[in-house]
């Protein structure tokens, strides 16, 4: 019996001809990562100095469960938008500006950690907001980038991930080290502005057929249901990223144990071994089309467990500056690689009618295999040391890899 077939790249609804707006989605892809950034990584370096405790800043990391839960709504934005503005536009010409106000709600916060619950509170609703935009953006990818220029595409959105975290998370941080809170906000919230104005002026294709609503939310389902997608979405997918999580989560333990100071690792961590992470994007996609998805999976495979072996010093107890500043780099390059292939895969399992739904349904499920085992790998180094989990979890990503390039080899996608 052969294996399923992952399907040719879907025609059931217009693919835009000509260049991508690559101006556009860049730009998107940046902003809706600006405060992400600085949540995840500036604020919680800010609120730490401020005298916050662990337990606290436990519930900022709890903001970026709102990034699964965006799947709820998806069907949404597939469902209603404006013909006369643009479908997946008009939903962006609201979420923008909404973004850039949730921002600027901030500026009241000039002591961060003496308002803590009010604070959460309104980094929430920028989250679900930017959740949403992500999820608008990602449906103008999938409709207006070619099958040739997915691998691209999707290289340039992970690379402007790190960007946001860059900025986000790293200069805004020095503008409040130096000029205050009040003036990192006004930076993030003039960054994220930035996007409206590249969305004031596009125009967006007219988009047909449009979606019943029982399809749109049939959709979350539907996915699933296409031939070859179960194999890759539950099987390949949750191993890579799963696997990736686990070893990634073990370094930042490892470094407080090295007696590393939260801003020094936040600063390593979040902003330094980004910078080549971003440029990595652009290169994976540019490889994903010169020489397709499987070899450019595999490759990631090796540079991880590469990369993974160069940690061990470190998970030993040994913390050389370079050689740890390089292998965090070296990983976050190799999953970079990874994520590119994946999300392009992701893109060309999506119908184009459903794109929001689709890429958000199929984007989830690594998100939740890296929550998971980001908290396993931990209890895993609490019974058997660091190391030891860092290798079970190598190998669980690249056990992913091989069933991965075995698949995308027996299912070639356009």
């Amino acid at each position: 019996m052969t294996a399923p077939v992952a399907p040719a790249v879907d025609t059931s609804a217009p693919v835009a001809a000509g260049a991508p707006p690559w101006g556009l989605l860049s730009v998107l892809w940046v902003s809706q990562n600006l405060g992400i950034g600085f949540l995840t990584v500036g604020l919680v370096a800010i609120l730490r100095s401020d005298g916050a405790s662990l337990e606290e800043l436990s519930l900022v990391s709890l903001l970026g469960l709102a990034w699964p839960l965006k799947l709820l709504w998806a069907p949404l934005l597939d469902r209603y938008g404006s013909r006369r503005l643009g479908h997946h536009r008009s939903w962006l010409l609201v979420l923008q500006p909404a973004m850039v106000l949730a921002l600027l709600a901030l500026l009241p916060f000039g002591d961060p950690a003496a308002a803590l619950g009010p604070l959460v509170a309104v980094c929430a609703l920028y989250v679900l907001l930017s959740a949403t935009q992500d999820v608008a953006t990602d449906a103008l990818g999938v409709r207006l980038l070619r099958p040739q220029d997915r691998g691209l595409g999707n290289g340039v959105q992970v690379g402007a991930s790190y960007v946001g975290t860059v900025l986000g998370g790293g200069l805004c941080v020095l503008v409040y080290d130096r000029a205050g809170w009040a003036a990192a906000v006004l930076l993030l919230a003039a960054l994220t502005l930035i996007a409206l104005a590249v969305v004031l002026r596009f125009r967006e294709p007219e988009r047909d057929p449009r979606v019943p609503g029982s399809a749109a939310w049939g959709a979350l389902i539907g996915v699933f249901r296409r031939p070859g997608v179960p194999r890759w979405a539950l099987g390949v997918v949750p191993l890579v990223y799963g696997g990736a999580a686990g070893v990634y989560t073990l370094p930042s333990a490892a470094l407080v144990d090295a007696g590393w100071s939260l801003t020094r690792i936040g600063v390593v961590t979040g902003v330094v071994v980004s910078v080549p992470a971003a440029l990595a994007g652009p290169l994976a996609g540019w490889l994903v089309r010169r020489w397709g998805r499987a070899v450019v999976l595999a490759a990631g495979g090796v540079g991880l467990a590469a990369a993974t072996a160069g940690l061990v010093p470190l998970l030993r107890g040994a913390v050389p500056l370079a050689g740890t500043v390089a292998a965090l780099g070296g990983f976050l390059v190799a999953y970079t690689a990874l994520n590119v292939v994946v999300y392009t895969v992701s893109m060309d399992l999506c119908r184009p009618a459903t794109a929001g739904t689709d890429f958000t349904t199929l984007t989830t499920v690594p998100l939740i295999a890296a929550f998971l085992t980001a908290s396993a790998a931990l209890a895993t180094a609490a019974l058997v040391g660091y190391v030891a989990s860092a290798a079970l979890w190598c190998v669980v990503a690249l056990a992913g890899v091989v069933l991965g390039v075995g698949w995308l080899r027996a299912a070639p996608l356009r």
